[in-house]
């Protein structure tokens, strides 16, 4: 198992990517702290991984808030005695709509959990890296930072500051041997489809959205995840400041 003996933090793991991320982790060996706002759905995927072997707990977390992101982490050393990766994979986006009519309520939640949240938990992870010798930091950006979507123009600039953040903080810790990469994927069947497609999901807005991606069919949970595995195991131990795209080639 790849991932045996290490213990992994993912964020937003009560649905969708992260959800897919933490069952992938957990089936290769890690003990996963589950972290989100949506108490019922991660109390259910933790059970859900406990059940098939697995070892995972959850825990209610405000990725906005120090105090919260101080408990998640305090909980996975507490669980495990120790903390390997951290997956920074809450998101949130504004409904597709035009850039003058985004208010300014829904600018700050898009800054503050997409950019904000990851400033706070690598703030907070990083002095326990540095006494281990070692850490993993996987923050979930998106191609919308390399091929924006008309209507998005909010969401799109907060994961540019994603990717742009995951590069300088791999150059800075380097030398610390924490590694710092960033996974890019397309739009996704989760449960933020319809937000970003700003339509409603039927399988004609889908097939016109689809058609977009060379490959013909939205990115999975389980896609994302095993991207997220490669770059959370030893196999990428050389490996800082990428930010992977998981595409089916919409960025080329």
């Amino acid at each position: 198992m790849r991932l045996e003996n290490k213990t992994a933090i993912v964020t937003g793991g009560a649905s969708g990517f992260g959800a897919g991320i933490a069952q992938r982790f957990a089936r290769e060996g890690a003990s996963v702290v589950l972290a989100d706002i949506s108490d019922r759905e991660g109390e259910s995927v933790a059970t859900e991984i406990r059940d098939s072997g697995g070892d995972a707990v959850y825990i209610h977390t405000d990725v906005t808030s120090r105090s919260d992101t101080k408990r998640m982490i305090a909980r996975a050393v507490e669980h495990s005695g120790q903390l390997d990766i951290l997956v920074n994979n809450a998101g949130f986006s504004h409904s597709n709509k035009e850039f003058t009519e985004v208010t300014e309520e829904e600018f700050d939640r898009v800054y503050n959990v997409n950019v904000k949240a990851i400033y706070i938990a690598v703030q907070e992870a990083i002095p326990l890296f540095k006494r281990q010798g070692h850490g993993c930091i996987i923050n979930t950006s998106s191609t919308a930072a390399l091929r924006p979507r008309p209507g998005l123009a909010v969401y799109c600039s907060s994961k540019g500051a994603v990717s742009n953040l995951t590069k300088a903080l791999a150059v800075e810790f380097a030398s610390d041997q924490i590694r710092v990469n960033a996974l890019c994927p397309v739009m996704g069947e989760t449960g933020m489809l319809e937000t970003f497609m700003g339509v409603p999901d039927t399988p004609e807005n889908r097939k016109k959205f689809e058609a977009t991606i060379p490959m013909g069919r939205f990115s999975t949970p389980s896609d994302v995840a095993a991207a997220a595995l490669f770059l959370a195991s030893d196999d990428a131990a050389f490996i800082t400041g990428v930010t992977m795209e998981v595409d089916g080639g919409r960025c080329i």
